[in-house]
């Protein structure tokens, strides 16, 4: 991508708010691919005319097949405090995602634990005990059934690596086009998991901040429910 895609939803001297569109990774990887990180790196260079290094602060990541928002820090006083803010539960991340099949409670908080084989990049869940296991807690909400699929609302209380894939996975949801842990239930397509809200408090005005950005109404399968 280049920072003529770039879709801004806010910013101050301190932090940018922007879109990552699903398919572009959040920050440099093995892939050389381009990224969201640099893209916003490239804009703040052009449009201010900085010489040199530029700052941006890497806070919170989403996986490449996700979209949604992402906020980075413009300053390193503000990555500071918004990692802190992450670390201790600061931030409020929602996201929707559209399941294969539907829970038997259309409300509930599910909680496991989930370990990282790094080999083949792959989360699974484990017991408490089992070496390298972290605690995952999410909150989900069905708000729409159709055609055999489900549009959840879900509210992330940690944020493992691929962790609301591998949980709905564990109760025989999968999440759409998740090729990865969808197991018989995978259904082909761009994966249906969408970043929409963000809250946090601004790092140095202390101000209460909320962005919003619904998915691609147009695509399919979102385009089958009313969001």
């Amino acid at each position: 991508m280049t920072k003529e895609d770039l879709v801004i939803l806010y910013e101050d001297n301190h932090l940018i708010v922007v879109l990552k569109p699903q398919m572009t990774a959040c920050c440099p990887d093995e892939s050389g691919d381009s990224n969201l990180f640099d893209t916003v790196k490239e804009y703040i260079r052009v449009t201010y005319n900085k010489q040199g290094n530029v700052f941006l602060g890497l806070v919170h990541r989403l996986d490449r097949p996700t979209g949604g928002v992402m906020v980075f820090a413009k300053t390193s006083k503000a990555a500071a405090r918004l990692s802190e803010q992450m670390k201790n539960g600061g931030f409020e991340k929602k996201y929707y995602a559209v399941l294969v099949g539907s829970p038997n409670k259309k409300k509930a908080t599910l909680e496991n634990y989930l370990r990282k084989n790094s080999v083949n990049n792959t989360v699974y869940v484990c017991t408490q005990t089992e070496e390298g296991a972290k605690f995952a807690a999410l909150d989900y909400e069905i708000k729409e059934e159709k055609n055999g699929l489900a549009l959840a609302d879900i509210k992330l209380h940690t944020g493992r690596t691929h962790q609301i894939r591998v949980q709905t996975a564990a109760i025989n949801c999968p999440v759409y086009g998740d090729m990865r842990y969808g197991g018989e239930k995978a259904v082909k397509g761009k994966l249906a998991l969408w970043a929409y809200s963000l809250r946090f408090t601004h790092p140095t005005t202390g101000e209460s901040l909320k962005f919003i950005i619904e998915p691609p109404k147009d695509e399919t399968p979102w385009k089958l429910f009313e969001i």
